[in-house]
C-alpha cells in the first residue's frame, strides 16, 4: 500500500505502480485472483506512471495470528542460552557437556510433539504493526527480535489437503515477533499457561510489502536473512532443515476448523535470527532491520523503559 493505494513493483525498473480497479485498495482480493491478477497487474504496470516512493504501514489487516515453530536447531540453539543465562551454573555446564559429545542435553529438546505435528500458539493480531513504527518494551532486562516468514490466507480452508492447504496462501512477508526473554522464561516455569503470552502478545511487526506464492513456495530451505542493529550485522540466519513443511502448517491449522482471508501463519523464527541465540539482546533506540532474501525488510526502532 502507498497512499492508500494497492501498488506493485515494477521488478526491471524497480519502481512501485498503482495496479487500480478492480482492486484498488484491497490486496487480499489482489492474492485471491492468483496469476491471472498477476498478469493483469504486469499490464497495468506497463501502461501506467509509477509513484513516487515505496510502500509504507501495513499492507493488509491481519485477522487472525497464528505462530508455528519450524526448525528444531532454532528451540535447542536458544534453550540452551536460556539455561546458560537464567539457571544455576551447575545446569548450564552440564548442558555444555553433552554439547561436547555432539548430543543435545534432553531437557533443552523440543518434545516429542513437535515432531508430530507443526505445533503453534495463538497469537495477538491486533498488536501486529508495520514498518518504521516504534516497539515499546516494558519490564524486560532481555529484548530482542525474531526473524520470521510470514504468510497470509487468500482463500478460506478447512480440512485441506496437502495441496489445497498450499493454494489458500496468498502471499509471504518478512515478520518480527517480539520477545522479552526474561518474561519468557519465568512464565515457561511458573505459568500454567507457558511462556507465550504477556512475552509476545505486546508486538509483531510485519514488512510492507507481501510477495506472491511463487516466490517462496519450493524454495523454503534455500531461504537466506539477514539481520542488521544500528547498521552492524548480528547475524545470518538460514531456513535449512524445517521439520515440516508451509502446506503442513496450514492444513494443521485448519484441521477441524475454517481459516479465512486474512489470517496469518508465520513459521516461527529461522535459526540464527534471534538474539537469544546469540546471548546478545536490545537496548533503547536501536534500530533493528530483518532481511529476507527475495522476500523484504523490515525496520523497527524499540525502546526499553
Amino acid at each position: 500500500m502507498a497512499g492508500g493505494r494497492l501498488v506493485a513493483q515494477d521488478e526491471a525498473s524497480g519502481r512501485w505502480h498503482p495496479i487500480g480497479a478492480p482492486w484498488d485498495d484491497d490486496l487480499l482480493a489482489f492474492l485471491a485472483g492468483g496469476a491471472d491478477a498477476r498478469d493483469r497487474a504486469a499490464t497495468l504496470i506497463a501502461e501506467g506512471a509509477p509513484i513516487e516512493g515505496e510502500p509504507a504501514g501495513l499492507p493488509f489487516t491481519p485477522r487472525s495470528l497464528r505462530a508455528f515453530m519450524l526448525w528444531e536447531r532454532h528451540f535447542t540453539t536458544a534453550a540452551r542460552t536460556m539455561v546458560r543465562r537464567f539457571m544455576p551454573t551447575a545446569v548450564g555446564l552440564v548442558a555444555d557437556a553433552w554439547a561436547l559429545t555432539g548430543r543435545v542435553f534432553p531437557p533443552l529438546q523440543p518434545g516429542k510433539r513437535f515432531h508430530e505435528v507443526p505445533v503453534f500458539y495463538m497469537g495477538n493480531h491486533t498488536a501486529i504493526g508495520g514498518a518504521g513504527e516504534t516497539i515499546d518494551f516494558r519490564g524486560t532486562a532481555c529484548p530482542d527480535f525474531e526473524l520470521e516468514l510470514g504468510m497470509v490466507l487468500a482463500h478460506a480452508v478447512s480440512d485441506p489437503t496437502g495441496d489445497q492447504a498450499l493454494a489458500a496462501i496468498g502471499g509471504f512477508f518478512v515478520l518480527n515477533d517480539w520477545s522479552a526473554r526474561d518474561v519468557q522464561f519465568r512464565d515457561e516455569r511458573t505459568s500454567p499457561f507457558g511462556g507465550v503470552v504477556k512475552a509476545k502478545s505486546f508486538a509483531t511487526s510485519i514488512g510492507p510489502v507481501v510477495v506472491t506464492p511463487d516466490e517462496v513456495l519450493g524454495r523454503l530451505e534455500e531461504l537466506v536473512g539477514e539481520v542488521h542493529v544500528n547498521g552492524e550485522h548480528w547475524s545470518t540466519a538460514s531456513g535449512a532443515g524445517p521439520t515440516h513443511d508451509l502446506g503442513a502448517m496450514v492444513a494443521y491449522a485448519a484441521a477441524g476448523e475454517t481459516l479465512a482471508p486474512g489470517d496469518v501463519l508465520s513459521t516461527g523464527t529461522l535459526p540464527g535470527g534471534c538474539g537469544l541465540e546469540l546471548n546478545r539482546f536490545l537496548t533503547d533506540g536501536d534500530e533493528v532491520t530483518l532481511h529476507l532474501e527475495g522476500v523484504g525488510t523490515l525496520t523497527n526502532r524499540v525502546r526499553v523503559h
